[in-house]
């Protein structure tokens, strides 16, 4: 029986990466884009600060490479930092040449405005105000619509990979996927020449988040399922300010409030980070978490403050407009008072291990964005680096696929998904109450700070957690809250495994028990490899 739906390229995942690669793929093949839920809701869409770019004369490539690796604590992969760097210029250019409307300075003939963020020694962060995912997700989406050859799927949840291997033939390669229509409640079957993982990070494994509702670790859980290794998943980004307010649902306070001069302060009004850094405010976001989750330790206190109330009104609001309405929705003016703030996880640094092409261990599978693990952030991602990640390696998934299309041909004979032995679940309950026992103790034992105490809870309950799933998912028909509970925990059971085998502290993961580098043991990617792992060739 020949699939639904056969297609040249099928992109799982509608943030930057996935937009962006769909775009600079040859209009003669056909291509498909998943999106979970609409097409714009994605992380992208909710990043503020801007895209890092050496475009400055008085900036330079070997600068933003050094910020890069200082940042990465010394886990960073040199080669793949050169690569993102080097193509950060031109990469904004087609981002102009595609209609991004970036702020510029005043008066308009003096250029781009370009803002510094934690861990960067020059102004190099291109942007839109503060809502530069959102301008650029909304301007790739127009793109898209207007490309004859594209297909948008919307409300789409990604349920597993299909491989020759696991249909029992003999050659190794990734065939497509088996995808959730969440509006029908059927699975439907995609073949394709080459699938691409865009599907974003996994912050959604913690109780509090920065992230939207879709980042489960989609992508991670389904390529690690089908054989890929992963990398450096104990390395969780927790972005140092988040809006502290019980009605405020991840609601982001840009980086680039500090870069403008914001300053972190405790209820009394004092300042805190000059203690901690010589950098204060301006640390890599690592440093910056860390201190905040101290002091709110120490104190006791729920929530740390962020002031901007210095500057004037107006350049507030015209830099902020974004920051300054939300706020203004929850009573905070910060034209004259201080944002309560608390850290939250934001970013997962590790991933699907990949080359400079976006390959993944399975033959005609890529990853890019989020979803990969690139070696570009190292022990901790350096603010504004992650969308320049997400266009330059879209931008090479996209020329190896062109490349190697000839060489692909469209699968035959895959099978339908299979629901004849299952049923509809009549205890939805298992599934809620499993998604918040996993977050809570995420949260608890594999947070901002961790212990081998902690560790070792987590990855007890993990295990019991794991089984029940797979139990669950044996017997019932999936829906997307199963699907994503799924995935949360696989990615959830990596990082744990990752951060027991990091004996040191390192980057974003710090251990009460090993409280300093160790670099002459562990300086280099924690590796996982999975039982179903088979090498290339």
């Amino acid at each position: 029986m020949s699939p639904k739906h056969r297609y040249d390229v099928l992109i799982i995942g509608s943030g930057a990466a996935g937009l962006s690669l769909a775009l600079r793929l040859p209009e003669s093949l056909r291509t498909a884009v998943i999106a979970k839920a609409e097409l714009t809701e994605s992380n992208t869409y909710y990043a503020q600060g801007g895209i890092s770019a050496v475009l400055d004369a008085h900036d330079s490539v070997a600068s933003h490479i050094q910020d890069t690796l200082g940042a990465g604590a010394g886990l960073c992969d040199e080669d793949t930092v050169r690569l993102v760097v080097e193509h950060g210029p031109e990469n904004i250019r087609w981002l102009l040449s595609q209609g991004m409307q970036f702020t510029r300075n005043e008066p308009a003939d003096q250029g781009y405005h370009l803002t510094r963020e934690g861990g960067h020694s020059h102004r190099r962060v291109i942007h839109a105000a503060d809502a530069t995912g959102k301008v650029l997700e909304e301007t790739l989406v127009e793109r898209l619509r207007a490309r004859p050859n594209l297909d948008l799927f919307e409300h789409y949840n990604a349920v597993d990979l299909i491989s020759a291997r696991k249909l029992g033939r003999a050659e190794h390669r990734c065939l497509g996927a088996y995808l959730l229509n969440r509006e029908s409640g059927h699975v439907e079957t995609f073949a394709a020449r080459f699938v691409v993982l865009a599907t974003g990070g996994a912050s959604k494994v913690y109780l509090y988040t920065s992230n939207p509702d879709v980042a489960t670790g989609d992508g991670i859980a389904m390529g690690w399922r089908a054989g890929c290794r992963a990398a450096n998943m104990e390395f969780i980004q927790f972005h140092p300010t988040c809006l502290y307010h019980p009605h405020a649902k991840s609601f982001l306070i840009s980086e680039a409030l500090r870069g403008e001069g914001a300053r972190l302060k405790l209820a009394d009004g004092s300042r805190f980070m000059p203690g901690f850094d010589e950098r204060a405010e301006l640390a890599p976001r690592d440093i910056v978490a860390r201190a905040i989750d101290h002091e709110m330790k120490r104190l006791g206190s729920d929530c740390v403050y962020l002031d901007i109330s210095h500057k004037p009104a107006g350049f507030i609001r015209e830099h902020f407009p974004t920051i300054h309405a939300k706020c203004l929705e929850f009573g905070i003016d910060i034209t004259q008072q201080a944002i309560p703030v608390v850290p939250a996880a934001h970013y997962t640094c590790g991933g699907l291990i990949t080359d400079h092409r976006a390959r993944t261990d399975l033959p005609g599978l890529y990853a890019i964005g989020e979803t990969a693990y690139t070696g570009l952030h190292g022990a901790n991602r350096m603010a504004s680096n992650s969308l320049l990640e997400c266009l330059v390696f879209g931008e090479t998934a996209a020329a190896d696929i062109t490349a190697n299309l000839a060489r692909a041909p469209l699968a035959e004979g895959i099978p339908p998904w299979d629901e004849s032995r299952v049923t509809d679940s009549d205890e939805e309950v298992v599934v809620s109450h499993n998604w918040d026992e996993l977050r809570r103790f995420m949260w608890d034992y594999v947070g901002i700070v961790r212990s081998n105490k902690r560790l070792d809870r987590a990855r007890r309950r993990i295990n019991l957690l794991r089984h029940e799933i797979r139990e669950y998912y044996s017997h019932f028909r999936v829906s997307n809250d199963l699907l994503e509970l799924r995935n949360l925990a696989d990615v959830a059971d990596l990082i744990i495994e990752s951060a027991l085998r990091r004996r040191e502290s390192r980057g974003l993961h710090y251990t009460l028990d090993f409280p300093l580098h160790d670099d002459r043991n562990q300086r280099q990617p924690t590796i996982l490899i999975p039982e179903s792992y088979a090498p290339k060739g």
